[in-house]
């Protein structure tokens, strides 16, 4: 299983910087037995010999990683520290060597141990899911591997217990904590067609679920991926750095050699190579984006492509999609027209006791309002439905019909309903008869979801960024959208029109950041600079088509991305700026002699572990929003 495998390399490297730090903490103390060995031995040469033990102890990491750079044919800073170290020994300066070695290594181990510890937080959701589940079987459900079911599978999740892969609720009420999965903070109610993802926990209820995809199709597989991805990603700023590390060692080396040519003073030598060690460059880019994808990650936002996060800083024109994105996606009921007077009460129980037998999204608006008005509904006799035009039954003793407006027509002795016209505009009209009279009218709309103004007036305030809605819906709910939103908006945009509209403004210079629901928004989230894909949950569309990817629909993830955006590239410069003039004064420092090789060593530990901490304040970033 996908998961599994990531624990191993979790455990893996837990056991390597255990190990690691084991034989740090040894030579440590050979290092401090050397001092004193000369008081309890009666041997001149013990002190020398213990420290290089010690020397051999610590310095063994430096010295296998820069030769394992070199097989793979590769220039990174080890070179520098391996060769700083391998000099010190050569000139019997076997203290000093291990003292070189257990900075450097020491530093190496505190980076490790942050970057590790980011790292399990992007993937502790990828250890949810149990490694047993209760299958249904010809004896009742049985207890068996998650690694053996397979779609279809009805399995049984008890109160407490997890959700062992994405499936559909087929028995039970309980509300789940899926805030592992999509960030949703507090617990999602669930029914019977309702949809739970594999690691989400149930809380109270007993829940009978259908396995609807297979185990590594998952949900949280798909993270997996997700996630290994962007860690093998390497921004614009990363292929700078790497380029001119090729370069850099060369350049060092031969300062080194050129110093010991006129001053005979290997010690200076040796010291500018430990200071001119560029760990904190080359940590400079790393740490930050490592720290960012824990930050959005603890929010439900996975960074697919780290590219994404570097760019958003500089988006100025946002594209949002609007249906499932800016709107919930759902039909609702927004007003009722009674004809010729009547009980709204009534009309809407006499429609739902209809609707409640069909699947249509016009016919769960209305059972949806009459639940929320906890209304009381008849069993209807007859029930009849013509897909696509409406449904027919008698309620309550009276024949009603309830459907569009072409339909109800052939119902009805006179149709007429002047008020309904009025109304019609931006929304869906269903209309409703009774006994061959039409007695009212439910208008219908895409609701606005509710944080969505916020959001949009909190974008366009921020450096005169333009917001654009693009939306296959007509222009008069078109409209409608744009009135409650004030911002522009285009409709009957087909996703061809979508994705031309992307690349005639990036054309113009603009940075583009397209946001969309995923499905047919697939051409403009592939061609905008910033792709986020909305509510992409158990989505494959999204998954494939987005850059960063949102497992829930909160609109304010979309803020904090870019605000995540701005923090990173500010950190990253701040680390750049540190590293480069803290390197080039020290180098200088130790040509001139005022700097020992031991006490390079300390600095240049103290300058990593800077360049760790400050980028370790990007994991704060977005807790308000937790």
């Amino acid at each position: 299983m996908a998961h599994g495998f990531v624990r191993h390399i979790i455990e893996a490297d837990t056991g390597n910087l255990r190990l690691q730090l084991g034989a740090c903490l040894v030579g440590t103390m050979l290092l401090g037995l050397s001092y004193i060995s000369g008081v309890f031995f009666d041997y001149p040469e013990m002190p020398a010999f213990v420290a290089l033990f010690a020397a051999i102890l610590l310095g063994a990491p430096l010295v296998f990683n820069a030769l394992k750079d070199l097989w793979l044919n590769r220039t990174e800073m080890n070179e520098l520290a391996a060769l700083s170290f391998v000099v010190s020994i050569a000139v019997a300066q076997y203290q000093v060597a291990a003292w070189i070695a257990l900075f450097l290594v020491g530093s190496q181990l505190i980076e490790y141990r942050s970057q590790l510890g980011a790292r399990k937080n992007i993937e502790a959701l990828l250890r949810l899911a149990p490694r047993k589940a209760w299958v249904q079987r010809k004896n009742g459900f049985e207890e068996t591997d998650v690694a053996e079911l397979v779609v279809g599978d009805i399995v049984q999740v008890r109160p407490a217990g997890q959700i062992p892969g994405d499936g559909t609720v087929v028995e039970g009420i309980s509300f789940v904590d899926e805030a592992a999965i999509t960030g949703e903070s507090l617990p999602v109610e669930k029914r019977p067609g309702d949809m739970v993802f594999g690691g989400s926990i149930n809380q109270e209820g007993l829940l009978i679920v259908r396995m609807t995809v297979g185990v590594e199709d998952s949900t949280l597989a798909k993270i997996q991926k997700l996630i290994t991805q962007a860690e093998e990603n390497r921004t614009p700023v990363t292929q700078l750095i790497n380029q001119y590390v090729t370069w850099y060692t060369p350049v060092i080396l031969m300062c080194a050699a050129i110093v010991l040519f006129f001053t005979h003073d290997i010690n200076r030598a040796v010291a500018m190579l430990i200071v001119a060690c560029p760990c904190t460059i080359i940590l400079s880019t790393p740490t930050a984006f490592v720290a960012a994808l824990s930050a959005a990650a603890r929010l439900g936002v996975i960074v697919k492509h780290i590219q994404s996060l570097e760019i958003a800083n500089r988006v100025d024109t946002l594209i949002f999609d609007k249906t499932g994105t800016l709107t919930t996606g759902r039909l609702a009921i927004t007003s009722i027209t009674l004809n010729n007077g009547g009980d709204e009460t009534e009309l809407l129980a006499l429609a739902a006791s209809l609707e409640q037998y069909s699947s249509h999204p016009v016919a769960k608006a209305v059972t949806a309002e009459a639940a929320k008005r906890r209304l009381n509904l008849w069993e209807p006799l007859g029930v009849t439905e013509k897909p696509g035009f409406g449904i027919c039954g008698n309620v309550n003793g009276n024949d009603i019909a309830v459907g569009r407006k072409v339909w109800i027509e052939a119902f009805c002795q006179c149709f007429s309903c002047p008020d309904a016209e009025e109304h019609a505009q931006g929304t869906a009209c269903l209309y409703v008869a009774q006994d061959g009279h039409l007695i009212g009218v439910f208008h219908l709309a895409d609701t606005i979801r509710p944080d969505a103004p916020a959001v949009i007036r909190s974008l366009q305030g921020e450096s005169a960024r333009q917001v654009v809605i693009l939306t296959g819906d007509r222009h008069h709910a078109a409209k409608c959208i744009a009135e409650q939103l004030s911002c522009h908006v285009e409709a009957e945009a087909m996703p061809a029109r979508k994705m031309a509209r992307v690349e005639d403004a990036r054309s113009l210079g603009a940075v583009v950041c397209v946001v969309g629901d995923g499905v047919n928004d697939a051409p403009a989230l592939a061609a905008g600079d910033v792709s986020i894909a909305m509510g992409a949950a158990g989505s494959d569309v999204a998954i494939h088509s987005a850059g960063i990817i949102l497992m829930n629909n909160k609109l304010d993830r979309i803020p904090f991305i870019l605000e995540l955006s701005r923090r990173v590239v500010a950190t990253i410069r701040q680390n750049l700026a540190f590293s480069t003039v803290f390197i080039l004064v020290l180098f200088w420092l130790s040509a001139g002699g005022a700097i020992s090789p031991v006490l390079g060593a300390i600095l240049h530990a103290s300058s990593s572990l800077f360049v760790i901490f400050n980028s370790a304040r990007l994991l704060r970033v977005g807790e308000a929003l937790s």
